[in-house]
C-alpha cells in the first residue's frame, strides 16, 4: 500500500479546481488555483498519480496550509501500463 501525498493551499484564498477525484495527474500539472485579492497561485501535483481525494469544494475559502487534495502516487508498474510502449506519443489522452 502506497502512502498518500498531501497537497496543501499555499496561502488563504478561494480554490478553483482543475481536476476531479480519480483523475490521473503528472508531476507539475496544475490541479487547482488558489486566488486571493490581486494574487493567484497554481497548485501543482508534486508527483504522478491519481487524485484520491479532493478535500475542499470548488470556490470555497481555504486557509494557508489547509489540505486541498490527496494523491495516490503512481507505482512504476502502473506508469508502465499507462505508457504502453516507449515510442508512444504523450500528446492528447
Amino acid at each position: 500500500l502506497w502512502d498518500m501525498v498531501n497537497v496543501c493551499a499555499p496561502f488563504a484564498g478561494v480554490v478553483r479546481w482543475e481536476v476531479a477525484e480519480k483523475d490521473s495527474v503528472t508531476t507539475g500539472q496544475v490541479i487547482a488555483v488558489v486566488e486571493a485579492v490581486k494574487l493567484e497561485a497554481p497548485v501543482l501535483a508534486p508527483c504522478p498519480g491519481t487524485v484520491a481525494e479532493v478535500a475542499a469544494d470548488q470556490f470555497v475559502d481555504v486557509e494557508g496550509g489547509q489540505l486541498l487534495a490527496r494523491i495516490t502516487p503512481a507505482t512504476h508498474s502502473t506508469m508502465a501500463q499507462n505508457n504502453g510502449n516507449e515510442n508512444t506519443s504523450h500528446e492528447g489522452k
